[in-house]
């Protein structure tokens, strides 16, 4: 957004009845160790079939819309101790003021430090590479291969204070572009065949606000223009769960990443602390990679009164849900299959790293949920476990024993449980 501070902060503006319509640690209670075989659901756990690979989950730093994160948010978002988030992704934008760069520096740094991947978006070029036509605005055709200097320059400008940046887009969410730079697909893919080449960290694309194949799938039908992408990103608002799912991509995107780089949900309205509505985020996650097959889920602002950090830099319940995966799925890990559904509202997702496996597991109904699950391949080890629910944030719970790969175990109603196993 142009002085993008929330999509439904703009009081009465087209924009906010557009995404209105789109958007769709205290005591634990006592937990049953496990439960008769003949009353849980079965869930088979499948290490050897291996899925993609997780490289992170994050969120968005914006220093000219809101203020910068404090130096002990910082250490909340990107630190994996206790009462932190656990985040390994960070984006940040490209201003089109290079006076405004440094100050994002802060943040991006120190992220970097504790291992997180930064990336950049534009919303707009500088203003003497725009120009006007019948659909707002756009880069002039004669200035593509500023743009692409202006992208390596902040790159460089990045690098060069102590924050390297993974990946650059090429614009933020061309296909919603009311009150920033607008993009075809045909625009972006010339951008990717004839300037791309050049651009010195990886190269990120399309980046559509709702996931539109329209705007990928030209990129993933033009060979040229995809040997200079590297990361198909997109975002998720107001995407139906239907639509995760990318035949094209799994077809034809081998060798490239596929992140999801920005999503609110359900709403930017409700508290960040409402129960159970939270609880729709852990299965949002889960959705987006299970479903979407994503390699990274990536909030809006990291520090808003609807996200994964409250105002007062405390997690809170939207970002303890979204810490179930961030703390324990680390890069590198693989998504291995799992039982995904195993009854109604009951959703299950697991990894690995090594001999290590993280299940996730989340009961969105109002009763307890009994869980027989079969890890494949594994003989006996302790599981320990962490806990979200109306009364808990990310609480260590009971562990669990792991009998021959067979262990059962219960999920509280409206409920998020991370499951480590050794």
């Amino acid at each position: 957004m142009s002085a993008r501070q929330d999509r439904s902060e703009i009081e009465g503006s087209p924009l906010l009845r557009r995404r209105t319509v789109l958007a769709a640690g205290a005591a634990l209670p006592v937990l049953a160790v496990g439960t008769p075989a003949a009353a849980a659901t079965a869930v088979v756990v499948e290490p050897s079939n291996v899925q993609q690979t997780i490289l992170g989950f994050g969120g968005m730093n914006h220093t000219v819309w809101i203020s910068d994160l404090t130096a002990a948010q910082r250490e909340t978002a990107f630190g994996n101790g206790t009462g932190q988030l656990g985040f390994t992704v960070l984006r940040i934008p490209v201003h089109e003021d290079r006076n405004n760069w440094s100050r994002e520096v802060a943040t991006a740094r120190r992220a970097s430090e504790l291992g997180a991947k930064v990336i950049a978006s534009p919303w707009n070029p500088p203003a003497s590479m725009t120009e006007s036509f019948s659909g707002g605005k756009r880069l002039k055709y004669n200035s593509y291969a500023a743009y692409a200097q202006h992208l390596n320059d902040f790159t460089a400008f990045m690098a060069n204070n102590g924050a390297p940046l993974y990946g650059i887009s090429v614009q933020n969410e061309p296909d919603y572009a009311q009150q920033w730079t607008a993009w075809t697909a045909a625009e972006i893919v010339k951008f990717l065949r004839e300037n791309a080449g050049v651009l010195t960290t990886k190269v990120i694309a399309p980046e559509s606000f709702q996931y539109r194949k329209a705007m990928s799938d030209p990129i993933l039908n033009d060979a040229t223009a995809l040997a200079n992408v590297d990361i198909i990103g997109t975002h998720l608002y107001g995407t139906s769960f239907a639509n995760l799912p990318y035949p094209l991509f799994q077809q034809k995107g081998g060798g490239k990443e596929l992140w999801m780089t920005e999503v609110y949900y359900p709403n930017s309205t409700d508290s960040a602390d409402l129960w159970p509505q939270a609880l729709d985020v852990g299965e949002h996650v889960h959705r987006a990679l299970v479903d979407g097959r994503f390699q990274t889920y990536v909030w809006w602002y990291i520090r808003r009164s609807y996200g994964p950090m409250r105002e007062d830099g405390q997690i809170s319940k939207r970002g303890a849900c979204m810490a179930h995966f961030a703390k324990w799925v680390r890069p590198g890990f693989s998504r291995i299959t799992a039982t995904a559904n195993p009854q109604s509202n009951v959703y299950v997702s697991a990894f690995k790293s090594g001999a290590r496996i993280v299940v996730v597991a989340i009961n969105k109904n109002t009763s307890a949920a009994d869980l027989a699950f079969t890890l494949r391949d594994t003989g006996s080890a302790t599981a320990q476990t962490w806990l979200t629910s109306a009364s808990a944030n990310l609480a260590r719970s009971t562990d669990v024993t792991i009998s021959n790969g067979a262990f059962n175990a219960q999920l509280p109603a409206r409920s998020i449980r991370t499951f480590v196993v050794n």
